[in-house]
């Protein structure tokens, strides 16, 4: 048996990793790169291997960095099944859609605009490229096994993070393979804890925060802090926000601080199409969140939802102070950058930042104290008060993944840390040996090893 680490691996981007057994390809994950030029130019490359020949994908969950190739993988040939649970079908396909429709958009700005160094500036996938790779998502129900050959048969099991997020064990040639996907917290706001695995011959971990601790704070106490702080300045508070759960928990939090009296009554915005649309997906999935129907219904009646445009002009050029979510959560695209172009300049601006920040990304560049940032092709000088809350991150600390071990009843072969930056992923490494006295090892990009 052969594993290919195709993305993921000495980075939190891009996630691909290659199963061989037996005549068959298993891609679990198929995740786009984000963040600094060398990575994202790697979405242009094609794979080591022809996608035709890969026979099954599946998705651990539906963030871009997890399922955001797929459009390239079947434009390139891949005819296969994609298996994944109800909610990341849902998640996936909001998210595939709203990315090329995005990429769509800068191209032609950028042509427009002249400020591509291309000739002519081209999306990476395009809106009809992903039409194609809907048909061929199949849905599984967790903690149920699924057979994908005669030998070869896979179980996907509740990892927290985001909903429908899994873990997939993947039953072969006798052994056990454990894909922790991103593990979610033991505490999350909204989602329920990750389910740990039992046995595992080699496992696959996830180390994101692999060498961080999240602080012990009050991340309802810091919102309340900011806001009142920024509205005190007259200044308007601006939440790049993953669409896709973390929205959602912090249009939570700020219900229960309106409800509570403690912050003003000035708009509270939500301008993402897409985590207006995660609502609904939080409606159809009770199941997965611990979420009310009462409390949804409740919590976004407080919020203007913009889906138009033009909406969205209309609210930045309100000059009342105002909470603004919005897309996207690294500032790499999305309806913020727009807000950002108006009020990153402005003393009284608060922007807070409240999730992981890739190497590269506009989120991490302004988390480091960059004096200017750099948007559609122009400098902004940053003059903002940057602030971040890392309590409401989705992903699991280093005591998390730790935790999330600790139910082995045999001791694995190997464990392979991946889907995180180089000094994480040692760190990691080290609490590991010295915890439970696991071998572990840190693939590097495109390594194959044999098991």
């Amino acid at each position: 048996m052969k594993i290919k680490f195709l993305g993921g691996a000495g980075t939190v981007t891009g996630s691909k990793t290659l199963i061989e057994s037996n005549g068959i390809r298993i891609l679990i994950d198929c995740g786009q790169f984000q963040g600094i030029k060398p990575l994202r130019e790697l979405n242009w490359e094609p794979l080591p291997i022809l996608p035709s020949t890969i026979d099954f994908v599946l998705l651990t969950h539906g963030h871009l960095d997890h399922c955001g190739w797929l459009p390239r993988l079947v434009s390139q040939g891949f005819e296969g099944k994609i298996y994944c649970t109800s909610p990341t079908k849902d998640i996936a396909k909001l998210i595939l859609f709203d990315s090329a429709k995005i990429q769509e958009e800068e191209a032609n700005q950028a042509n427009q605009g002249k400020y591509s160094k291309h000739e002519i500036a081209e999306p990476l996938y395009t809106v009809e490229q992903v039409e194609k790779v809907i048909p061929l998502f199949k849905v599984v129900k967790p903690n149920e096994e699924i057979t994908l050959d005669a030998e070869i048969s896979a179980v996907f099991t509740n990892a927290g993070h985001i909903l429908g997020a899994c873990t997939i064990q993947l039953h072969l040639e006798g052994k056990t393979l454990v894909f922790s996907g991103d593990i979610g917290r033991d505490d999350d706001v909204l989602m329920f804890p990750p389910t740990q695995p039992k046995k595992a011959d080699y496992i696959f971990l996830e180390s994101t925060y692999g060498n961080r601790i999240h602080p012990d704070e009050d991340a309802k106490l810091l919102l309340e802090t900011y806001i009142n702080a920024a509205f005190s300045r007259g200044g308007t508070i601006i939440i790049p926000s993953f669409a896709v759960e973390r929205a959602q928990t912090i249009m939570f939090l700020l219900w229960q601080l309106k409800e509570e009296g403690k912050i003003p009554n000035i708009p509270y915005i939500i301008d993402t199409p897409m985590g207006i649309s995660m609502l609904q997906i939080f409606e159809n999935n009770k199941q997965w969140h611990k979420l009310t129907s009462e409390d949804c219904e409740a919590m976004c009646k407080q919020f203007s939802m913009i889906s138009d445009y033009q909406e969205t002009i209309n609210a930045i050029y309100d000059k009342r102070p105002k909470v603004v979510i919005a897309a996207s959560g690294m500032i790499t695209g999305g309806r913020v950058l727009s807000y950002l172009e108006r009020y990153i300049g402005l003393p009284e601006t608060t922007v807070v930042i409240v999730g992981y920040q890739a190497e590269g990304t506009r989120g991490r560049k302004l988390l480091e104290g960059a004096k200017d940032i750099k948007i559609r092709g122009k400098y902004y000088d940053v003059k903002a008060n940057i602030v971040d809350i890392e309590g409401l991150s989705a992903h699991g600390d280093q005591n998390d993944l730790l935790h999330w071990l600790s139910s082995l009843e045999n001791k694995p072969k190997k464990v392979f840390l991946v889907h995180g930056e180089n000094q994480p992923a040692d760190e990691l490494r080290i609490k590991i040996q010295e915890k439970y006295g696991f071998e572990c090892a840190i693939p590097m990009m495109n390594q194959e090893v044999e098991l």
